[in-house]
């Protein structure tokens, strides 16, 4: 006999009937699982505590005045601000004061025996939503609006969680926005202040600079033109005056002169021998000279009067000589007038001094004097004028020098004005951001900007949201009915027997000419049945009371 080999026959595939039969012959690994996992689903949905969920909307509301008439001081919109306070909100310190509070007092059981780390952790991310309300078309009531929802075990405790959150929200809206606008105004003010000193410091710059730049600023230019131009002609004038004043001491050098060679000849011919004359005779002669000379001075007078006018000095000095002359003539009439009548007697050729010629001689005499006076004052008018035109030529000499530092002082003056304008613009800039921050914050403390409302308040559920304890029986059915195939199907490939006709026909390739039924001892197939009706019994029975335990165990811990 030789060696049995290993022979790979393949499976034939198997049809509906052989899915019947299957399913008949693993009825009980497709029950049994079944069976368990409703059990299991049962007895965990009843004893998972229930979860009700408390839900509050909020609605943000825009200001109450227009945004054209009163800007807000809040720079965030209040979604943005939204998300800041949730944050805070949601911190490890908020949601552990809201832990701790003992009218709550939550997760007193899980703070036992799990670290306050992992409750809050497991708090923000699964028990606590906080998320916006979608556009919902025609319901204009929830645009812009928000809800806010907490899940616990305790439904009062969950409202007041959800109370609390709501509450925090809002306060902390207010607390930002004031904080906000104070903020902003506290700043701006301080803005203002630094503003002004800077526009403080551009003005005294440029009060500075005119004070030390008097006279060349750039607005003063065509004064200094107009002044150097007025020195000009008053320089002119000066000239003409000085030349008019040397002439004239030339024409009084000229008249000292001819005085002075005229008293030389006058003192010459001083004395004289005259015969058979008297001093009466002599006195007469002097009278007549007198005369004379006052007529001659006169009209001289008159003709220096119609040449220059009276205000000139020649005519002021020929009026002087005028009167010299007229009191002379007035003396020698008084003493001719006083004297007797000298007896007429004839005498001898005497020498005699010529009374004419002494007179004469006095009277040049005077004019030597009043022209050394006028010839002096003729001087001095000369020194005044060289000392007017050496004032007037330095005042030239200054305003030429400021003409010349003004297109300078000008490009310095022009910068100093535009940063004292930039300045200026800047302050009044801040000063009106400051009045419209203070009016902002003014809005906010009248709480007419922008505001949390309460849409609908935390509401207390009627109903647990979790578990869905028919879903979860559903769902552990249909898993333990999925095992079971899985099972039935596992022991199926493993089973490699013949099981019927077709499976001896399909791997033997033999005709079948008959088949004889299984027999088995009746004793043995009703003690079989015995136990398999005891097992199953047991089974629903226990898996009955364990679900039945479970909801009396629910019911009567609400």
């Amino acid at each position: 006999m030789g060696p049995v080999q290993n022979v790979s026959v393949p499976r034939r595939p198997p049809d509906v009937e052989d899915y019947l039969e299957m399913l008949r012959r693993y009825r009980s690994w497709l029950i049994a699982p079944m069976f368990l996992g409703l059990v299991v689903a049962v007895v965990v949905g009843f004893l998972w505590p229930d979860t009700y969920v408390s839900r509050a909307t909020l609605r943000i509301v825009p200001q109450q005045v227009p945004e054209r008439y009163v800007q807000s001081a809040v720079s965030m919109q209040l979604a943005e601000r939204i998300n800041q306070m949730k944050q805070e909100i949601l911190s490890r310190t908020g949601l552990e004061e809201i832990i701790r509070k003992p009218a709550l007092d939550l997760y007193k059981k899980e703070r036992d025996r799990l670290p306050m780390e992992d409750i809050v952790q497991d708090m923000r991310n699964k028990r606590i939503v906080i998320d916006a309300i979608r556009d919902s078309g025609d319901n204009s009531r929830y645009n812009s609006a928000f809800v806010v929802q907490f899940s616990y075990t305790d439904k009062y405790k969950a409202q007041a969680v959800v109370r609390e959150l709501v509450n925090r929200f809002t306060d902390q809206n207010v607390q930002v926005q004031k904080q906000q606008a104070s903020t902003t105004s506290d700043f701006l003010n301080n803005e203002v202040r630094l503003a002004k000193q800077k526009l403080d410091q551009a003005e005294a710059a440029i009060t500075q600079f005119i004070s030390n730049n008097r006279g060349t600023l750039p607005q003063q230019e065509q004064a200094n033109a107009q002044a150097l131009n007025m020195l000009q002609m008053q320089l002119l004038s000066s000239g003409q005056n000085m030349n008019t004043a040397a002439q004239a001491k030339t024409m009084l050098e000229t008249q000292l002169e001819n005085n002075r060679a005229e008293q030389k000849s006058v003192a010459a011919n001083l004395e004289q021998y005259v015969a058979g004359s008297t001093p009466q005779s002599v006195r007469n002669e002097a009278l007549l000279a007198a005369q004379k000379d006052l007529t001659e001075a006169q009209a001289k007078l008159a003709s220096l009067n119609k040449m220059y006018g009276r205000n000139h000095p020649d005519v002021a000095s020929q009026q002087e000589v005028v009167a010299a002359l007229d009191r002379r003539r007035l003396e020698l009439e008084t003493a001719e007038l006083v004297r007797p009548a000298p007896v007429q007697t004839a005498t001898a050729p005497v020498r005699i001094v010529n009374p004419q010629a002494q007179q004469r001689l006095d009277d040049l005499k005077s004019q030597e004097r009043i022209l050394q006076t006028a010839l002096a004052a003729k001087q001095s008018d000369i020194d005044s004028f060289i000392k007017e035109q050496e004032r007037i030529k330095a005042q030239q000499s200054a305003y030429q020098q400021r003409l010349e530092q003004a297109p300078l002082n000008a490009q310095q003056y022009s910068a100093l004005l535009n940063d004292a304008t930039l300045k200026k613009s800047d302050y009044e800039d801040k000063i009106k951001r400051a009045n419209m921050s203070a009016t902002a914050q003014n809005l906010e403390d009248r709480k007419a900007g922008e505001t949390l409302e309460l849409l609908d308040p935390p509401s207390l559920p009627d109903h647990a949201s979790d578990p869905q304890r028919l879903t979860w029986a559903l769902v552990g059915t249909a898993a333990g009915l999925g095992l079971g195939v899985v099972l039935a199907a596992a022991k199926e490939v493993k089973d490699t027997s013949l099981k019927n006709l077709k499976d001896v026909r399909a791997y033997t390739n033999l005709p079948v000419l008959s088949s004889i039924a299984l027999l088995e001892n009746a004793l043995l197939v009703r003690r079989k049945r015995r136990l398999g009706w005891a097992a199953w019994s047991c089974s629903v029975v226990v898996g009955c009371m364990l679900m039945a335990t479970a909801m009396y165990y629910h019911y009567t811990s609400v």
